[in-house]
């Protein structure tokens, strides 16, 4: 049996008395891609939260690689190879797109050096390598600003995964795109798992039967059911919360 690579048991969080999360627990193999969705209020983001330290939960138990993620700072979490792409893509919108895959590919993460070292010949091919495989490679000298929102979103990923994480968050990563943007995230995501373990947040129904992968629903904070997105819709507790209630 393949041991889990990040491990949630038991979690619970509360914020003044409310619980965003409750007993929450779900576990991620290496190289696999899992789908979660669920209504406005699930809890979704806080899970997210707590996984990256952002927040720490009231109890219950985070780990990877068989090691305790509680306690540990964002910056600490990231390092260990947990990365997480935002809903709003976040990048150097006055800077180049390939400045902005040399700042994320760069092994030196000291501001300064950042900005005034030469690009090992290894970070330069990997940068490439990134930009084709994203399809930005026709844009490398334009300002990621004058991106579209989609393409914003491929470089948000890029970026992440120039840093080698072993676990790739990615929320929301089609809000806002295109049908086609949309089809080609799918594609996108699906041929990172493997060499990452990637959870993707949605609640665009048609990208997660694009992505093919199994689903988890949330709902008040905790899982509802698993399983394909076949199976998940057609449960009985899963209609009934989706017709009483707005996803987010």
């Amino acid at each position: 049996m393949t041991t889990p690579l990040l491990e949630i048991n038991d979690v619970s969080v509360s914020f003044d008395g409310f619980f965003a999360l409750t007993d929450l627990s779900l576990s991620l193999l290496p190289g696999e891609l899992r789908s979660i969705i669920g209504p406005n209020g699930a809890g979704k983001t806080t899970f997210l939260d707590v996984i990256t330290g952002k927040v720490q939960p009231l109890k219950g138990t985070v780990t990877f690689r068989g090691d305790s993620l509680l306690g540990l700072s964002e910056h600490k979490i990231t390092r260990l190879g947990i990365g997480r792409k935002f809903q709003t893509p976040r990048v150097f919108e006055n800077l180049p797109v390939i400045r902005n895959l040399e700042l994320a590919a760069s092994p030196s993460k000291q501001p300064l050096a950042l900005l005034s070292q030469s690009i090992p010949p290894a970070v330069r091919d990997e940068v490439q390598r990134l930009l084709d495989y994203v399809g930005l490679a026709p844009y490398a000298k334009v300002l990621a600003g004058s991106l579209s929102h989609g393409q914003k979103q491929w470089l948000a990923i890029a970026m992440l995964v120039a840093q080698s994480p072993q676990v790739l968050l990615l929320d929301e990563p089609v809000a806002g795109l295109t049908d086609e943007e949309t089809t080609r995230t799918a594609e996108l995501i699906k041929s990172l798992a493997g060499d990452h373990t990637v959870l993707v947040i949605e609640h665009d129904m048609e990208f997660i039967r694009d992505l093919n992968a199994p689903v988890t629903v949330l709902h008040q904070g905790s899982v509802l059911t698993e399983g394909s997105l076949d199976q998940v819709q057609k449960h009985p507790r899963v209609i009934e919360v989706y017709l009483g209630q707005a996803e987010d």
